[in-house]
């Protein structure tokens, strides 16, 4: 069954692969959703265990941790207001040993890193994005690597759709 090591684990496997065949090409790894928590755990574990920075990291309707998340997504609204919803929803995710705490990766991560997030996601709310950005902002020595793109509801990007921008190869370089 998958887990959080599981993911980290195989997304080294990958990475490696790709680094071994990539030559001097750069690589990136671009989390969207549940993926942004993979992809920090993943830049963060090579970079301390490995001594290796990734090229960057692109967080795509990112979250600060998946505790954080799931009291914020839509489908909780209606059990929020039970008594237990905190333990037996939330504290069952670090029983199960989910934490995906971007929150803590990104405060010791130095590759630059692109956040993007639409103001119209309604799946992840903006202001989790936000919340990331600033805490790898107060975290990074370099405060030019850290970037933080908003795309305004009036695209209609929401939660999936901000890799149609036809914008974002340009807003990426």
């Amino acid at each position: 069954h998958p887990t959080e090591s599981g993911f980290t684990t195989d997304v080294l496997a990958l990475y490696d692969w790709a680094k071994a065949r990539s030559g001097n090409s750069s690589i990136l790894f671009w989390g969207h959703s549940l993926g942004t928590g993979i992809a920090t755990n993943t830049a963060r574990k090579l970079q301390e265990e490995r001594g290796v920075q990734v090229d960057a990291v692109v967080l795509e309707s990112p979250y600060t941790n998946i505790r954080e998340a799931a009291a914020h997504i839509p489908i909780t609204t209606i059990y929020r207001q039970f008594p237990g919803f905190g333990y037996f929803i939330l504290d069952s995710l670090a029983l199960g040993d989910m934490f995906f705490a971007s929150d803590e990766n990104v405060k010791v991560l130095a590759c630059p890193l692109l956040i993007l997030h639409a103001e119209d996601d309604a799946v992840l709310p903006p202001h989790l994005g936000r919340k990331l950005f600033e805490t790898a902002r107060n975290a990074y020595k370099d405060k030019t690597k850290v970037k933080f793109i908003t795309f305004p509801e009036k695209l209609g990007l929401g939660h999936d759709y901000i890799s149609f921008n036809p914008e974002l190869p340009v807003l990426v370089k």
